[in-house]
């Protein structure tokens, strides 16, 4: 043999001892190494899943009153395993079925059609679950029909009637409260990939619903509880061999608001009649809030949005249509908690708290004129009118603009004036920011605006995010807007020829808006609930709570929500007191007097802020009365605004004292605790109690309609 031969016989030895030392190889990485992975995959693939959701949790108020529930409803499921045995004979199945509900087959077997398949509609309406697992084709089933499937098996091989229990958002006292208890719907693919390659049996699911908002939402985990999971052994041709595991359901927990159905229905009614109140002045009153609050704990006693929509249109699933309209009349997001409004005169507590921390005297007398100007510009008084010289005091109680021009004015000069550093004092954003302006309160719900507290430091913030923008536009000089209108178009490039340059500087007219409550100030109507919760009750800021308790179906305490102190202020006894005996006389001598002529003050002093923040544009000023009662011992803070509403005394005012009346149970002058809203005159402390079958027991000791976790595994 030639050594060309032995080389080539050499080289096929060395190529074939390579590829079958890589085969050994890779057999130990498959086998060792990687053996576990692929066991676990292969025993995946001999084992299925069927989930059953648990029964989710009740929501209720303070009193024990589901102000969410759960009814039963009749969904009818079909068996596809069952239903492909038939054969041709299947079609004739969903034909039949088909019409004895009212339907179309193509609508049936749209149901039965995986998700991600091909032809297969979109979710909801495709299924995302186990082939193993019936699946849900109709819901709310009258009983005949039921009974009729049930009867007639073998007209129906593989259909079932079953009850199961649907979301019921149906309150006491015809209550909405939408934005605060959310409503449910499916888990979205993102919220899946979020938990990784989790194998925990109660990990989310495809055809899991889960809460989107509202208290749904943030207490999620607790109300859905844990599914019954049954694990099935299958064989090669998918055939069910046997059970492997079972896991029972465990039902939801039970969330105890602090709310008080019986108060949050006055509350709704009389946010509704503010705003019927705007629109006969003539005014838009396009939209409102209105909050009530423990000023002792921070605790939401009633909370309302307007407008608002019914959470119950969520219940099986919106349609397009109707989301489209939701979203045209822009209530799905709370007032309440999301929008962002400018203060206005509400925010005067804030200046003079500033003013106090910096050592300006609280009890000297001020001069309020009709206005002031500065510079080019002239300042005037919105809701008063020149009172000559008067008391710090005796300008809240007649909100006199111009008394706080000037302390703003004075602050903001002792801080450099326009020599002021970026970092020099600012004492009135520093104010805002210790009564919790400028970020969220905290409060247990999803979603919450943070505000914004007009500043030094918001100036340079906006100055940054905006300098490139006012730059090019100083240079290009708006040549569009030129063409038609030429001095505009020189106004705006001068004014970005300004920004462009010192667009970070706080200016004196700058000072002196943000000393009412104008300018870049924006403020949600909780923070401003929670503001005056702090002056009531000397000094401490609460973060807003909605639960009290989680409860379990069995009535067993699982956790009670302690109190949450969020800051303390940072300003003298003296200043707290100061407001503490000043807001009183708005209600009783000042621009708050109007609605409560005839309240009886003398037995329930109300403490009181008005204000009619002004709008850019054509649009006409935010209502605004924020208070606490009674001011001698604060137990409640209230405020209600409404957009486009004209001012606070007028169109606010009237419905806050209704909502006094109600927490007081008050008469014309009589003041009647025992006919309060709330019973027994005042918040529970105590737990409502839950049967062992999983009913809360109510203030009438009546429950109808509701099915509870208990049993229902």
């Amino acid at each position: 043999m030639s050594e060309r031969s032995n080389l080539r016989l050499i080289i096929l030895g060395i190529l074939i001892f390579s590829l079958f030392m890589t085969l050994i190889s890779r057999l130990f990485y498959l086998q060792v190494m990687e053996g576990d992975e692929y066991r676990a995959a292969a025993e995946n693939n001999s084992v299925r899943e069927v989930v059953e959701p648990a029964v989710r949790g009740l929501i209720l108020d303070q009193a024990g009153r589901p102000l969410v529930s759960n009814r039963t409803s009749i969904v009818v499921t079909i068996d596809r395993q069952k239903l492909n045995q038939q054969g041709e004979k299947g079609d004739l199945v969903i034909k039949r079925l088909a019409k004895i509900l009212g339907t179309t087959p193509e609508s049936v077997s749209e149901r039965l059609l995986p998700c991600g398949t091909e032809g297969a509609p979109k979710p909801p309406i495709c299924w995302n679950g186990s082939t193993y697992q019936a699946v849900p084709v109709a819901s709310d089933v009258d009983p005949q029909t039921a009974l009729t499937i049930m009867e007639k098996r073998s007209e129906f091989a593989g259909v079932t009637a079953k009850l199961t229990a649907v979301r019921e958002y149906s309150g006491p006292f015809d209550v909405n409260a939408a934005h605060i208890l959310g409503y449910l719907g499916p888990v979205t693919e993102d919220q899946i990939t979020e938990q990784g390659q989790s194998d925990a049996y109660d990990r989310l699911r495809r055809t899991d619903s889960i809460g989107r908002s509202g208290l749904e939402n943030f207490y999620d985990t607790q109300l859905r509880g844990k599914p019954s999971v049954t694990t099935l052994e299958v064989d090669t041709s998918g055939q069910v061999t046997g059970t492997v595991d079972q896991k029972p359901a465990v039902s939801g927990d039970y969330l105890v608001s602090t709310l008080d159905a019986k108060l949050q229905s006055v509350v709704e009614k009389q946010l509704v009649a503010a705003i019927q109140r705007a629109q006969g002045q003539g005014y838009p009153g396009d939209s409102g809030a209105a909050v009530v609050v423990d000023v002792r704990n921070g605790q939401v006693l009633a909370m309302a949005s307007y407008p608002t929509y019914d959470p119950g249109i969520w219940v099986g699933g919106v349609s397009q249509k109707q989301y489209k309209s939701l979203v045209k009349s822009d209530s799905l997001s709370s007032n309440a908690t999301q929008g962002l409004f400018a203060p206005g005169s509400t925010y005067k507590v804030v200046s003079t708290a500033a003013a106090g921390k910096e050592g300006y005297s609280l009890y000297s007398d001020y001069q309020c004129p009709k206005q002031v100007k500065l510079g080019t510009q002239i300042f005037r008084n919105y809701e008063s009118s020149a009172y000559g010289r008067i008391s710090l005091g005796r300008a809240l109680e007649v909100s006199c603009n111009t008394v706080f021009y000037g302390l703003a004015d004075r602050m903001w000069e002792a801080a450099g004036g326009n020599d002021a550093k970026r970092d020099s004092a600012d004492p009135i954003a520093d104010a805002a920011s210790m009564f919790g302006f400028g970020t969220p309160t905290g409060i247990d719900l999803p979603g919450e605006s943070a505000g914004r507290v007009s500043g030094r430091t918001f100036k340079v913030q906006n100055w940054e995010a905006k300098r490139d923008t006012w730059c090019a536009n100083a240079i290009t000089g708006y040549p569009e807007t030129r063409k038609t209108d030429p001095k505009l178009a020189d106004y705006y490039t001068a004014l970005d020829k300004e920004n462009c340059a010192d667009g970070f500087r706080w200016r004196e007219g700058d000072a002196l808006n943000a000393a009412i409550g104008q300018g870049d100030t924006t403020v949600t109507p909780l923070q401003m609930a929670m503001a005056y919760a702090a002056i009531a009750n000397g000094g401490t800021v609460y973060e807003p709570k909605l639960v009290k308790a989680i409860m379990g179906a069995d009535g067993s305490v699982i956790e009670r929500v302690a109190p949450t102190v969020k800051s303390e202020l940072d300003l003298p006894k003296s200043t707290i007191k100061f407001l503490q005996n000043s807001l009183p006389g708005v209600t009783s001598d000042g621009s708050g007097k109007s609605p409560f002529i005839g309240f009886p003050l003398n037995q329930i002093p109300v403490a009181s802020k008005t204000g009619s923040a002004q709008v850019t544009g054509d649009k006409v000023s935010t209502s605004w009365f924020a208070s606490y009662a009674p001011a001698n011992k604060p137990r409640y803070a209230i405020v209600m605004m409404v957009t486009q509403g004209g001012t606070g005394s007028k169109t606010s005012g009237p419905s806050v004292r209704k909502i006094y009346e109600a927490l007081f149970g008050i008469d014309g002058t009589t003041v009647n605790p025992n006919k309060s809203v709330l019973i027994g005159g005042a918040p529970s402390k105590e737990l409502p109690v839950i049967r062992p079958d999983g009913t809360p027991v109510t203030p009438k000791g009546k429950m109808s309609g509701v099915v509870t976790a208990a049993g229902s595994g």
